[in-house]
C-alpha cells in the first residue's frame, strides 16, 4: 500500500503587527503665541473707537484738565447734543463747545445721495465693460485691457487738477452730480473685480441662449447679471463705503450745504475761535456718527465680501 504525499507550502509566520505610531503632543506655546498676536491687533484696532468714544462722551474743558484719563473725565452728552442741533449756543459755550449749527440730517442726504449714485453707475458701466472685455475678442483686446488697468498705477492726487477743470468748465461745481460724475462711470478695480468672475462662466450657457433666439444684450441682461449677483453684491458695498468715506474731492467741489457731504462738514467742529479751540468732543461724536453706517453695513457683508474676492482670485 503506498502512501501518496502532498506537497504543500511551509506555513508562513503571520507578520508582528506594526507599532502605532507615536503622536507627539503639540507645544501650546504656538497656540498661545497666535492668541496672543490676535488679541493685541484687536486692541490696536479697538482702541480709536473707544477713545473717540470716550472723548465724545466728555465736555471740551474736562478733556484739557484731565487728559490721561482712560474713562470720561466728565460724562456729558453735549458733542451728540450738538451734532444733532439740540444744545443752545449759552449750553455749548459753557462745555466749550462750537456755537455753529450743523445741518446734519442734510450733510446725511447728500452723503447718501452721493454714494447712491456712483455705486449704481459703477456697477451698470463697470459690468458692461467688464462683459466686453471678458468675451469680445479682436486684434490688440489684450492691449487695450492692459493700457486699462494702468489707471490702477495713477495716483488719484494727479487726477484732481484736470476733474476740477473739467467739473468747472460743465458748470456742475458746488453740486451732487459733479462730486459724482469723475468716479461714477467706471474705475480699472471695478471693470478687474468683475472680469475676473464673467471669465469663469461658461460659454455654453451663452450659447445655448444664442440659440434660443435671445440676443447678447439680452444674454448680458438676463443671464450673464443674474448669475453675477455675489460679485455685483460686493462690489457694490465697496464702492459704497469708498463714496461714503470720500473726503479730499468733495472738499474741493462742494462750497455750500447744497452739496457739502457728512465728511466735509466735520470741519464745523474745528471752526472755533483761537480761545475756545477745537470741540473735540463734538468732534469725535460726529465722527463715530458718520463712521457707524459703514461700520454696520460692513459687519452684515464682511463674509460675503471675503468669499466673493476668494472666489474671482484676487489674492
Amino acid at each position: 500500500m503506498s502512501t501518496q504525499t502532498t506537497n504543500r507550502p511551509p506555513v508562513q509566520p503571520e507578520p508582528a503587527p506594526a507599532p502605532e505610531p507615536e503622536f507627539r503632543k503639540k507645544s501650546p506655546w504656538g497656540k498661545i503665541f497666535a492668541w496672543t498676536a490676535m488679541v493685541i491687533i484687536m486692541l490696536v484696532t479697538l482702541l480709536p473707537f473707544y477713545w473717540m468714544l470716550r472723548t465724545a462722551l466728555s465736555t471740551n474743558s474736562s478733556l484739557y484738565l484731565d487728559p490721561a484719563n482712560p474713562l470720561p473725565p466728565e460724562f456729558s452728552t453735549g458733542g451728540f447734543e450738538r451734532v444733532f442741533g439740540m444744545q443752545t449756543a449759552e449750553e455749548a459755550i459753557a462745555e466749550g463747545g462750537a456755537v455753529t449749527t450743523m445741518n446734519f440730517w442734510r450733510y446725511i442726504i447728500n452723503s447718501t445721495m452721493l454714494a447712491t449714485l456712483v455705486t449704481a453707475g459703477q456697477l451698470f458701466f463697470s459690468a458692461m465693460a467688464a462683459y466686453a472685455f471678458a468675451r469680445l475678442k479682436f486684434r490688440g483686446s489684450n492691449i487695450v485691457y492692459v493700457a486699462f488697468l494702468a489707471g490702477l498705477m495713477v495716483p488719484s492726487i494727479f487726477t484732481l487738477l484736470p476733474n476740477f477743470v473739467l467739473i468747472k468748465e460743465l458748470g456742475l461745481i458746488d453740486s451732487i452730480f459733479g462730486i459724482a460724475l469723475p468716479t461714477m462711470f467706471m474705475t480699472p478695480f471695478a471693470v478687474f473685480f468683475l472680469r475676473q468672475f464673467f471669465m469663469n462662466i461658461p460659454r455654453e450657457i451663452e450659447e445655448a441662449a444664442l440659440l434660443d433666439g435671445i440676443s447678447r444684450l439680452g444674454i448680458f441682461f438676463k443671464v450673464i447679471l443674474p448669475m453675477a449677483q455675489a460679485p455685483m453684491a460686493t462690489l457694490g458695498i465697496l464702492t459704497y463705503i469708498a463714496a461714503w468715506n470720500d473726503y479730499f474731492w468733495p472738499l474741493m467741489v462742494s462750497y455750500t450745504d447744497n452739496s457739502r457731504v457728512l465728511t466735509v462738514a466735520l470741519g464745523v467742529f474745528r471752526a472755533q475761535s483761537p480761545q475756545l479751540g477745537t470741540d473735540w468732543a463734538g468732534l469725535m461724536a460726529a465722527t463715530l456718527i458718520a463712521a457707524l453706517p459703514m461700520m454696520i453695513l460692513f459687519a452684515f457683508f464682511a463674509k460675503r465680501i471675503v468669499n466673493s474676492i476668494g472666489f474671482n482670485g484676487l489674492k
